[in-house]
C-alpha cells in the first residue's frame, strides 16, 4: 500500500505510525484548501497582506517564498505557505477573472459557457 491517496496526495494513516493525528491534521488542511477550489488570481510573488485561505496560482517566474513554484497553487495555512501540484481535471473558480477554469496539465483553461 501507498502512504498517500492518488488523486489529492492526502496522508494515510499507518498501522504502525505514531502521532496519528499530525498526519490526519495535514490531510484536512489539503481537503480544506484543495475542495471547492477558489483561486484569487495567478502571480509569481506572494502578496504583500495575504489573507488566511487565500490560494493563488504560482505563475513563472516564481520569486521570493514561491522561487521554484511556479506551476502550483499557493494556498495560505495557519500564516504560511503551503503548495500543492494540480492534476489534469481539477476545476477552480479564478476569483480575479471570473471564470471557471480546467487545468489540461499545462494551463488552465477558461470553461465555455452557454
Amino acid at each position: 500500500m501507498t502512504e498517500q491517496t492518488s488523486r489529492l496526495d492526502l496522508p494515510y494513516i499507518l498501522s504502525s505510525q505514531a502521532q496519528k493525528h499530525i498526519t490526519h491534521n495535514e490531510a484536512l488542511q489539503k481537503l480544506d484548501a484543495l475542495v471547492h477550489l477558489a483561486i484569487v488570481d495567478m502571480r509569481g510573488s506572494p502578496p504583500l497582506s495575504p489573507a488566511e485561505g487565500d490560494r493563488h496560482f504560482v505563475s513563472s517566474p516564481a520569486v521570493g517564498d514561491w522561487a521554484g513554484k511556479s506551476g502550483s497553487i499557493a494556498a495560505r495555512e495557519d500564516g504560511v505557505w503551503t503548495f500543492h501540484t494540480p492534476k489534469p481535471g481539477w476545476l477552480a473558480w479564478f476569483i480575479d477573472a471570473a471564470a471557471l477554469k480546467v487545468w489540461t496539465g499545462a494551463a488552465w483553461t477558461t470553461l465555455a459557457t452557454a
